[in-house]
């Protein structure tokens, strides 16, 4: 019988070059989606799966993260004597959310690539269990998280195990696409492989890896010997995907179609799509967002221009 997995986590060590200028005083992962960072949707999901330990891997000028699941009764204290208590429950849920899922950090040392800060946590963590990952600039929007789809299927399999999304063969190159084995049904995949960022006529399936994994202590060996390598020659960087495809040659990897949606918030485009989003689906913000692209439109159709946005602060 597979593991309880009990631990995640979540890299956040990046600068964010991609959304520059945007994210040189503000880390990426505390850019808003809604109401709340980009890194509280993660960890939300996280506690909501069952999650009780998660590292946060982190960098110099990341404090924010800790300031923002910091406890601060001093500004509860002070919202509750001006009576809005709505504000300071909101802010009380955060601390208590870093209490649910006993959120530590740590400081990512060693080679750039994704597989540094899964290795780092993994040996702070000490253990030999499995543990999720993922990475702090997505939001899945989903019946059932993400991450809770991840663990059930781990549990029937006891293997490594990626997060998968059918795909457009002309997106290709924006992502890790799985080389599948054997479909088992139920979105669940034999993998041999992942092929890196491929041109659409190189990819090996229709499908996508988009963020989240269950790595196993078998992962955690493939990245302790790539930096081991690295150490020899100092040259390249670790990747998660490389380790993936070391332990696939030998032993049985799998991946999980999701079932909801998912937005990715690395880049300007992508996190619009994401903001825009969230807000349609929210039965407050929902009905003025439509309200505004209406007048919009109806203000290209008659060649007004489209000038006439929202008004005020």
């Amino acid at each position: 019988m597979a593991e309880t997995i009990r631990r995640a986590v979540i890299p956040a060590a990046g600068i964010g070059s991609r959304m520059l200028p945007l994210t040189k005083a503000i880390p990426k992962e505390m850019l808003p989606v809604g109401d709340r960072p980009v890194i509280e949707h993660t960890v939300r999901e996280l506690v909501a799966s069952g999650i009780t330990d998660i590292t946060i891997v982190v960098s110099g000028g990341k404090s924010l993260i800790q300031d923002h699941f910091r406890p601060n009764p001093a500004l509860v204290e002070q919202l509750r004597a001006a009576g809005k208590d709505d504000y300071a429950q909101a802010v009380e849920d955060v601390a208590e959310l870093a209490r649910a899922g006993h959120i530590t950090y740590q400081d990512q040392h060693g080679p750039y690539g994704n597989g540094t800060p899964v290795l780092n946590a993994a040996r702070g963590l000490g253990s030999t269990e499995p543990m999720l990952v993922l990475w702090p600039d997505d939001v899945f929007v989903a019946e059932v998280p993400r991450a809770q789809q991840l663990i059930a299927a781990y549990e029937a399999t006891g293997c490594p195990m990626l997060a998968l999304m059918p795909m457009d063969r002309s997106q290709s190159q924006r992502y890790g696409v799985p080389i599948v084995h054997e479909d088992l049904g139920e979105g669940l995949l034999r993998i041999s492989g992942l092929l890196e960022k491929p041109k659409p006529a190189d990819a090996p399936s229709d499908f996508a890896a988009i963020g989240g994994y269950v790595v196993t202590p078998g992962i955690v060996e493939e990245l302790h010997e790539a930096t081991v390598r690295w150490s020899r020659q100092r040259t390249g960087e670790v990747y998660l995907t490389d380790a993936i495809n070391a332990y696939a040659e030998t032993r049985a990897v799998y991946g999980q179609v999701i079932a909801g949606h998912w937005y990715d918030t690395g880049n300007p485009a992508d996190y619009l799509v994401a903001q825009f989003a969230h807000a349609l689906a929210d039965p407050e913000y929902g009905p003025v967002l439509r309200s505004l692209a209406a007048g919009i439109d109806a203000g290209l159709d008659s060649g007004n221009g489209g000038g006439g946005g929202a008004s005020g602060s």
